[in-house]
């Protein structure tokens, strides 16, 4: 990533009222383990602004960082803003980012987002929650990596990840996205939500695996649900 933004300061204290203090410690202490594992924990989409940032995290629906990183610096080239990918063809932003999985939908959401950006909020992208979620190819989950990523308003995004990670530590056991999100931000202050979110990402990707998690080897299988089900010789 280039561009780091700040962080969300200020904690509310409505969410330890949600939780028993056994909880809490207990989010704390994984909390503590992520930030010492990844103490630089971050987006892994590149991106210098918040165009560059809205676009890569529409692109990265289903599809990794990796593969994201590797088609957006020609896409950026191309189109270096809203204005100039409101005008854009179709078929040449397909062929751009044509690497990516759904790449035609994805292409006419792009150009959607860009044309409504213009139109609705002068060229700038919108800082509410309820107003990125209007945007093409914008839903809860891009909204809130936006917004946690920009550092204007507290948000948790849950991904694949964040779902797997943090119900096989049993941080929660919500079996919907939209539960798992609801118990996290009652558990963890919102000054926390971002690197909670990448932390328990790159936990999940680097440890936790979703087939053939790491758990033998891992600094959290003693505060684990999951882990220390596990046989003592599994990877």
């Amino acid at each position: 990533m280039v561009v780091r933004c700040s962080a969300i300061q200020g904690d509310s204290g409505r969410f330890r009222a949600m939780k028993t203090h056994g909880e809490i410690d207990k989010g704390m202490q994984i909390l503590g383990v992520l930030k010492a594992l990844y103490p630089d924990a971050q987006s892994e989409l590149r991106f210098a602004d918040e165009y560059q940032l809205v676009c890569a995290v529409l692109l990265s629906a289903q599809c990794t960082d990796k593969k994201v990183n590797q088609v957006t610096p020609a896409l950026f080239l191309e189109y270096p803003d809203f204005k100039a990918l409101a005008a854009a063809k179709l078929e040449t932003v397909e062929r751009l980012i044509g690497q990516v999985n759904y790449y035609r939908t994805k292409s006419k959401h792009l150009i959607l987002m860009a044309q409504r950006t213009m139109q609705e909020f002068g060229g700038l992208l919108p800082r509410q929650h309820e107003q990125l979620v209007t945007l093409a190819g914008v839903g809860r989950k891009t909204a809130n990596v936006v917004l946690g990523e920009l550092g204007t308003e507290p948000r948790l995004a849950i991904d694949t990840h964040v779902y797997r990670v943090s119900r096989r530590l049993g941080l929660t056991r919500g079996k919907t996205v939209r539960k798992v999100e609801d118990s996290l931000t009652k558990q963890f202050a919102p000054s926390t939500w971002r690197s909670l979110h990448h932390g328990l990402i790159l936990h999940g990707r680097r440890v936790c695996k979703a087939q053939n998690p790491q758990c033998s080897t891992c600094e959290l299988k003693h505060l684990c649900k999951f882990g220390r089900a596990k046989p003592s010789t599994s990877e």
